[in-house]
């Protein structure tokens, strides 16, 4: 459905599509009601032009064309066996149903996906099985389980400001943060360090994967 610039799918199941949210004049809404099978979603547009609500995606592929910044919205999809590609920072993904009083933030959930060709910087994974996704590599790094890591981590000698800004705030990720993942390079640039620096720390971990 096209409203007035408005791209609505909705009510619907649908298998094997190709899907191009392109138009950066448009505002896409994904949901309620909707579950996509096999299908490829090409993402060229900002955050805000991008909605999602009780959508449920299975064995998808995401091509992220253009960088997607602190994007909310698939803790209110179920994410099922599919792969990511391109950018994405602070986006979070899972179930955190304290995010929002409204009903869709209590259908989010997230398992068996593939990040491996995408980069990933400050996203997070909610209430999830962090065993049951594909993590990106290095230059990127996930911390497991960092609520609880985080004394661990933080006994260590973390290189610039490293430890100040991002270890020793650990514990004050939201509770149901089951992993986290960064960009070593921008995290570098940021924090007055080298890639080379930190791994050398994060190697020594085996709750951090890279």
């Amino acid at each position: 459905m096209d409203w007035l610039g408005n791209i609505i799918i909705e009510d619907k199941e649908i298998e094997n599509e190709r899907f191009e949210l392109t138009d950066k004049n448009s505002h896409y809404f994904l949901g309620p009601n909707l579950t996509l099978r096999h299908c490829t979603v090409i993402l060229k547009v900002p955050a805000g032009r991008l909605f999602i609500n009780q959508a449920h995606f299975i064995n998808c592929t995401f091509e992220v064309k253009q960088e997607l910044k602190n994007h909310q919205q698939w803790i209110r999809a179920a994410l099922e066996g599919c792969r990511f590609k391109g950018r994405l920072t602070g986006c979070d993904f899972g179930h955190w149903p304290e995010y929002g009083d409204e009903p869709e933030y209590q259908h989010g959930s997230i398992e068996d996906c593939d990040f491996t060709e995408a980069l990933l910087d400050g996203c997070r994974f909610m209430d999830c099985d962090p065993s049951t996704l594909r993590f990106p590599k290095w230059p990127c790094f996930t911390i497991l389980d960092p609520i609880r890591r985080a004394p661990e981590l933080r006994r260590a000698t973390w290189p610039g400001l490293v430890g100040d800004v991002v270890v020793e705030k650990l514990h004050k990720q939201p509770p149901r943060t089951m992993a986290l993942t960064k960009h070593a390079p921008t995290l570098a640039r940021q924090l007055e360090t080298t890639p080379e620096e930190l791994k050398a720390v994060i190697e020594k971990f085996d709750c951090i994967v890279y």
